[in-house]
């Protein structure tokens, strides 16, 4: 295949997602294949990442691949003042991929544009995260053993959260039901909304944590990003609104399983984590097999 980014988890199929869910499960059974002997990673990740970062240098380090790149921008010639496309330009001569996290909305999506090489949106601000999402959508297929028929409760930062956003649009392909719980300063943006009802996905809006989760196959929870908000107050005000304890699971179906992208800050109660129903930390391990899938099949080197 031709050069392919990963920039908006809608630059993949229905098939290609798929197709992701097959592999993933082929590097879980195996995940010590060198199909990238021979191949440089540059991962570039402008803005602090511990999950997302490390996950993509194992996964390559597992394929045999090399990784070379930056975390935060101290040491390197954006200091000086190099514009963003000059970085681009100059790193995507070193490489076979470039795997970039930015807070800018948008940067992966010119990055792809002006490198000569793949890229791989590794989340844009408060925009995209479409490897996340396919880890979550492959961590959802391992513990309900389908993607069809999802009743996907999301709590927290709806507003800001990138996580998300991706979710949302890949589901729907699959006929999902949306249960959004927020306060009112962090609710589900009008956009997905529409994008839904033009989809006639059903959704509904709560501020009742506890009303939303007897239903769920999937509790997604989010925690509020202290560094998306400009009035450090607005923070304060919203940051404990939702917090999931273990006393709330007693009534939730018994496939349920608690999702969350990491890392957590309090929305979830430390006594949540000896439940069978906790997923998060399996989840991180599922992200692993996921990039895995991702950077290979970005680069034609499974079938």
């Amino acid at each position: 295949m031709g050069k392919k980014s990963l920039v908006s988890i809608t630059d993949f199929s229905c098939d290609e997602i798929l197709k992701i869910m097959d592999l993933a499960a082929r590097f879980e059974a195996d995940p010590h294949r060198q199909v990238l002997a021979g191949k440089v990673f540059a991962s570039l990740f402008f803005e602090p990442s511990t999950r997302t970062r490390l996950s993509f240098e194992s996964a390559i380090n597992r394929l045999g691949g090399r990784v070379i790149g930056f975390s935060g921008t101290s040491n390197t010639s954006v200091s000086k003042g190099e514009t963003f496309h000059d970085t681009i330009m100059t790193i995507s001569n070193y490489c076979d991929m470039i795997v970039m996290r930015h807070s800018i909305e948008g940067a992966a999506r010119y990055a792809s544009e002006i490198s000569r090489v793949p890229v791989v949106n590794a989340g844009d601000g408060a925009n995209q995260h479409p490897s996340q999402t396919l880890l979550d959508l492959y961590s959802i297929k391992k513990t309900q053993g389908t993607l069809e028929n999802i009743n996907i409760v999301m709590i927290g930062d709806l507003k800001y959260g990138r996580t998300v956003h991706s979710l949302l649009e890949a589901l729907s392909f699959f006929n999902p039901t949306f249960t959004f719980v927020a306060p009112d300063e962090l609710k589900m943006p009008d956009e997905y909304k529409l994008f839904l009802r033009g989809k006639g996905i059903p959704y509904t809006e709560t501020r009742s944590i506890e009303k939303a989760l007897g239903d769920a196959d999937i509790v997604y929870m989010t925690r509020v990003q202290r560094e998306r908000f400009s009035d450090p107050m607005e923070y304060e005000r919203v940051k404990n609104v939702y917090i999931l304890k273990n006393s709330m699971l007693e009534n939730t179906k018994p496939n349920m399983r608690i999702l969350h992208p990491l890392p957590r800050v309090g929305e979830i109660d430390t006594d949540v984590d000896g439940n069978p129903k906790a997923y998060y930390f399996k989840q991180t391990e599922n992200g692993v097999y996921t990039r895995m899938a991702i950077i290979s099949y970005l680069l034609g080197a499974v079938e």
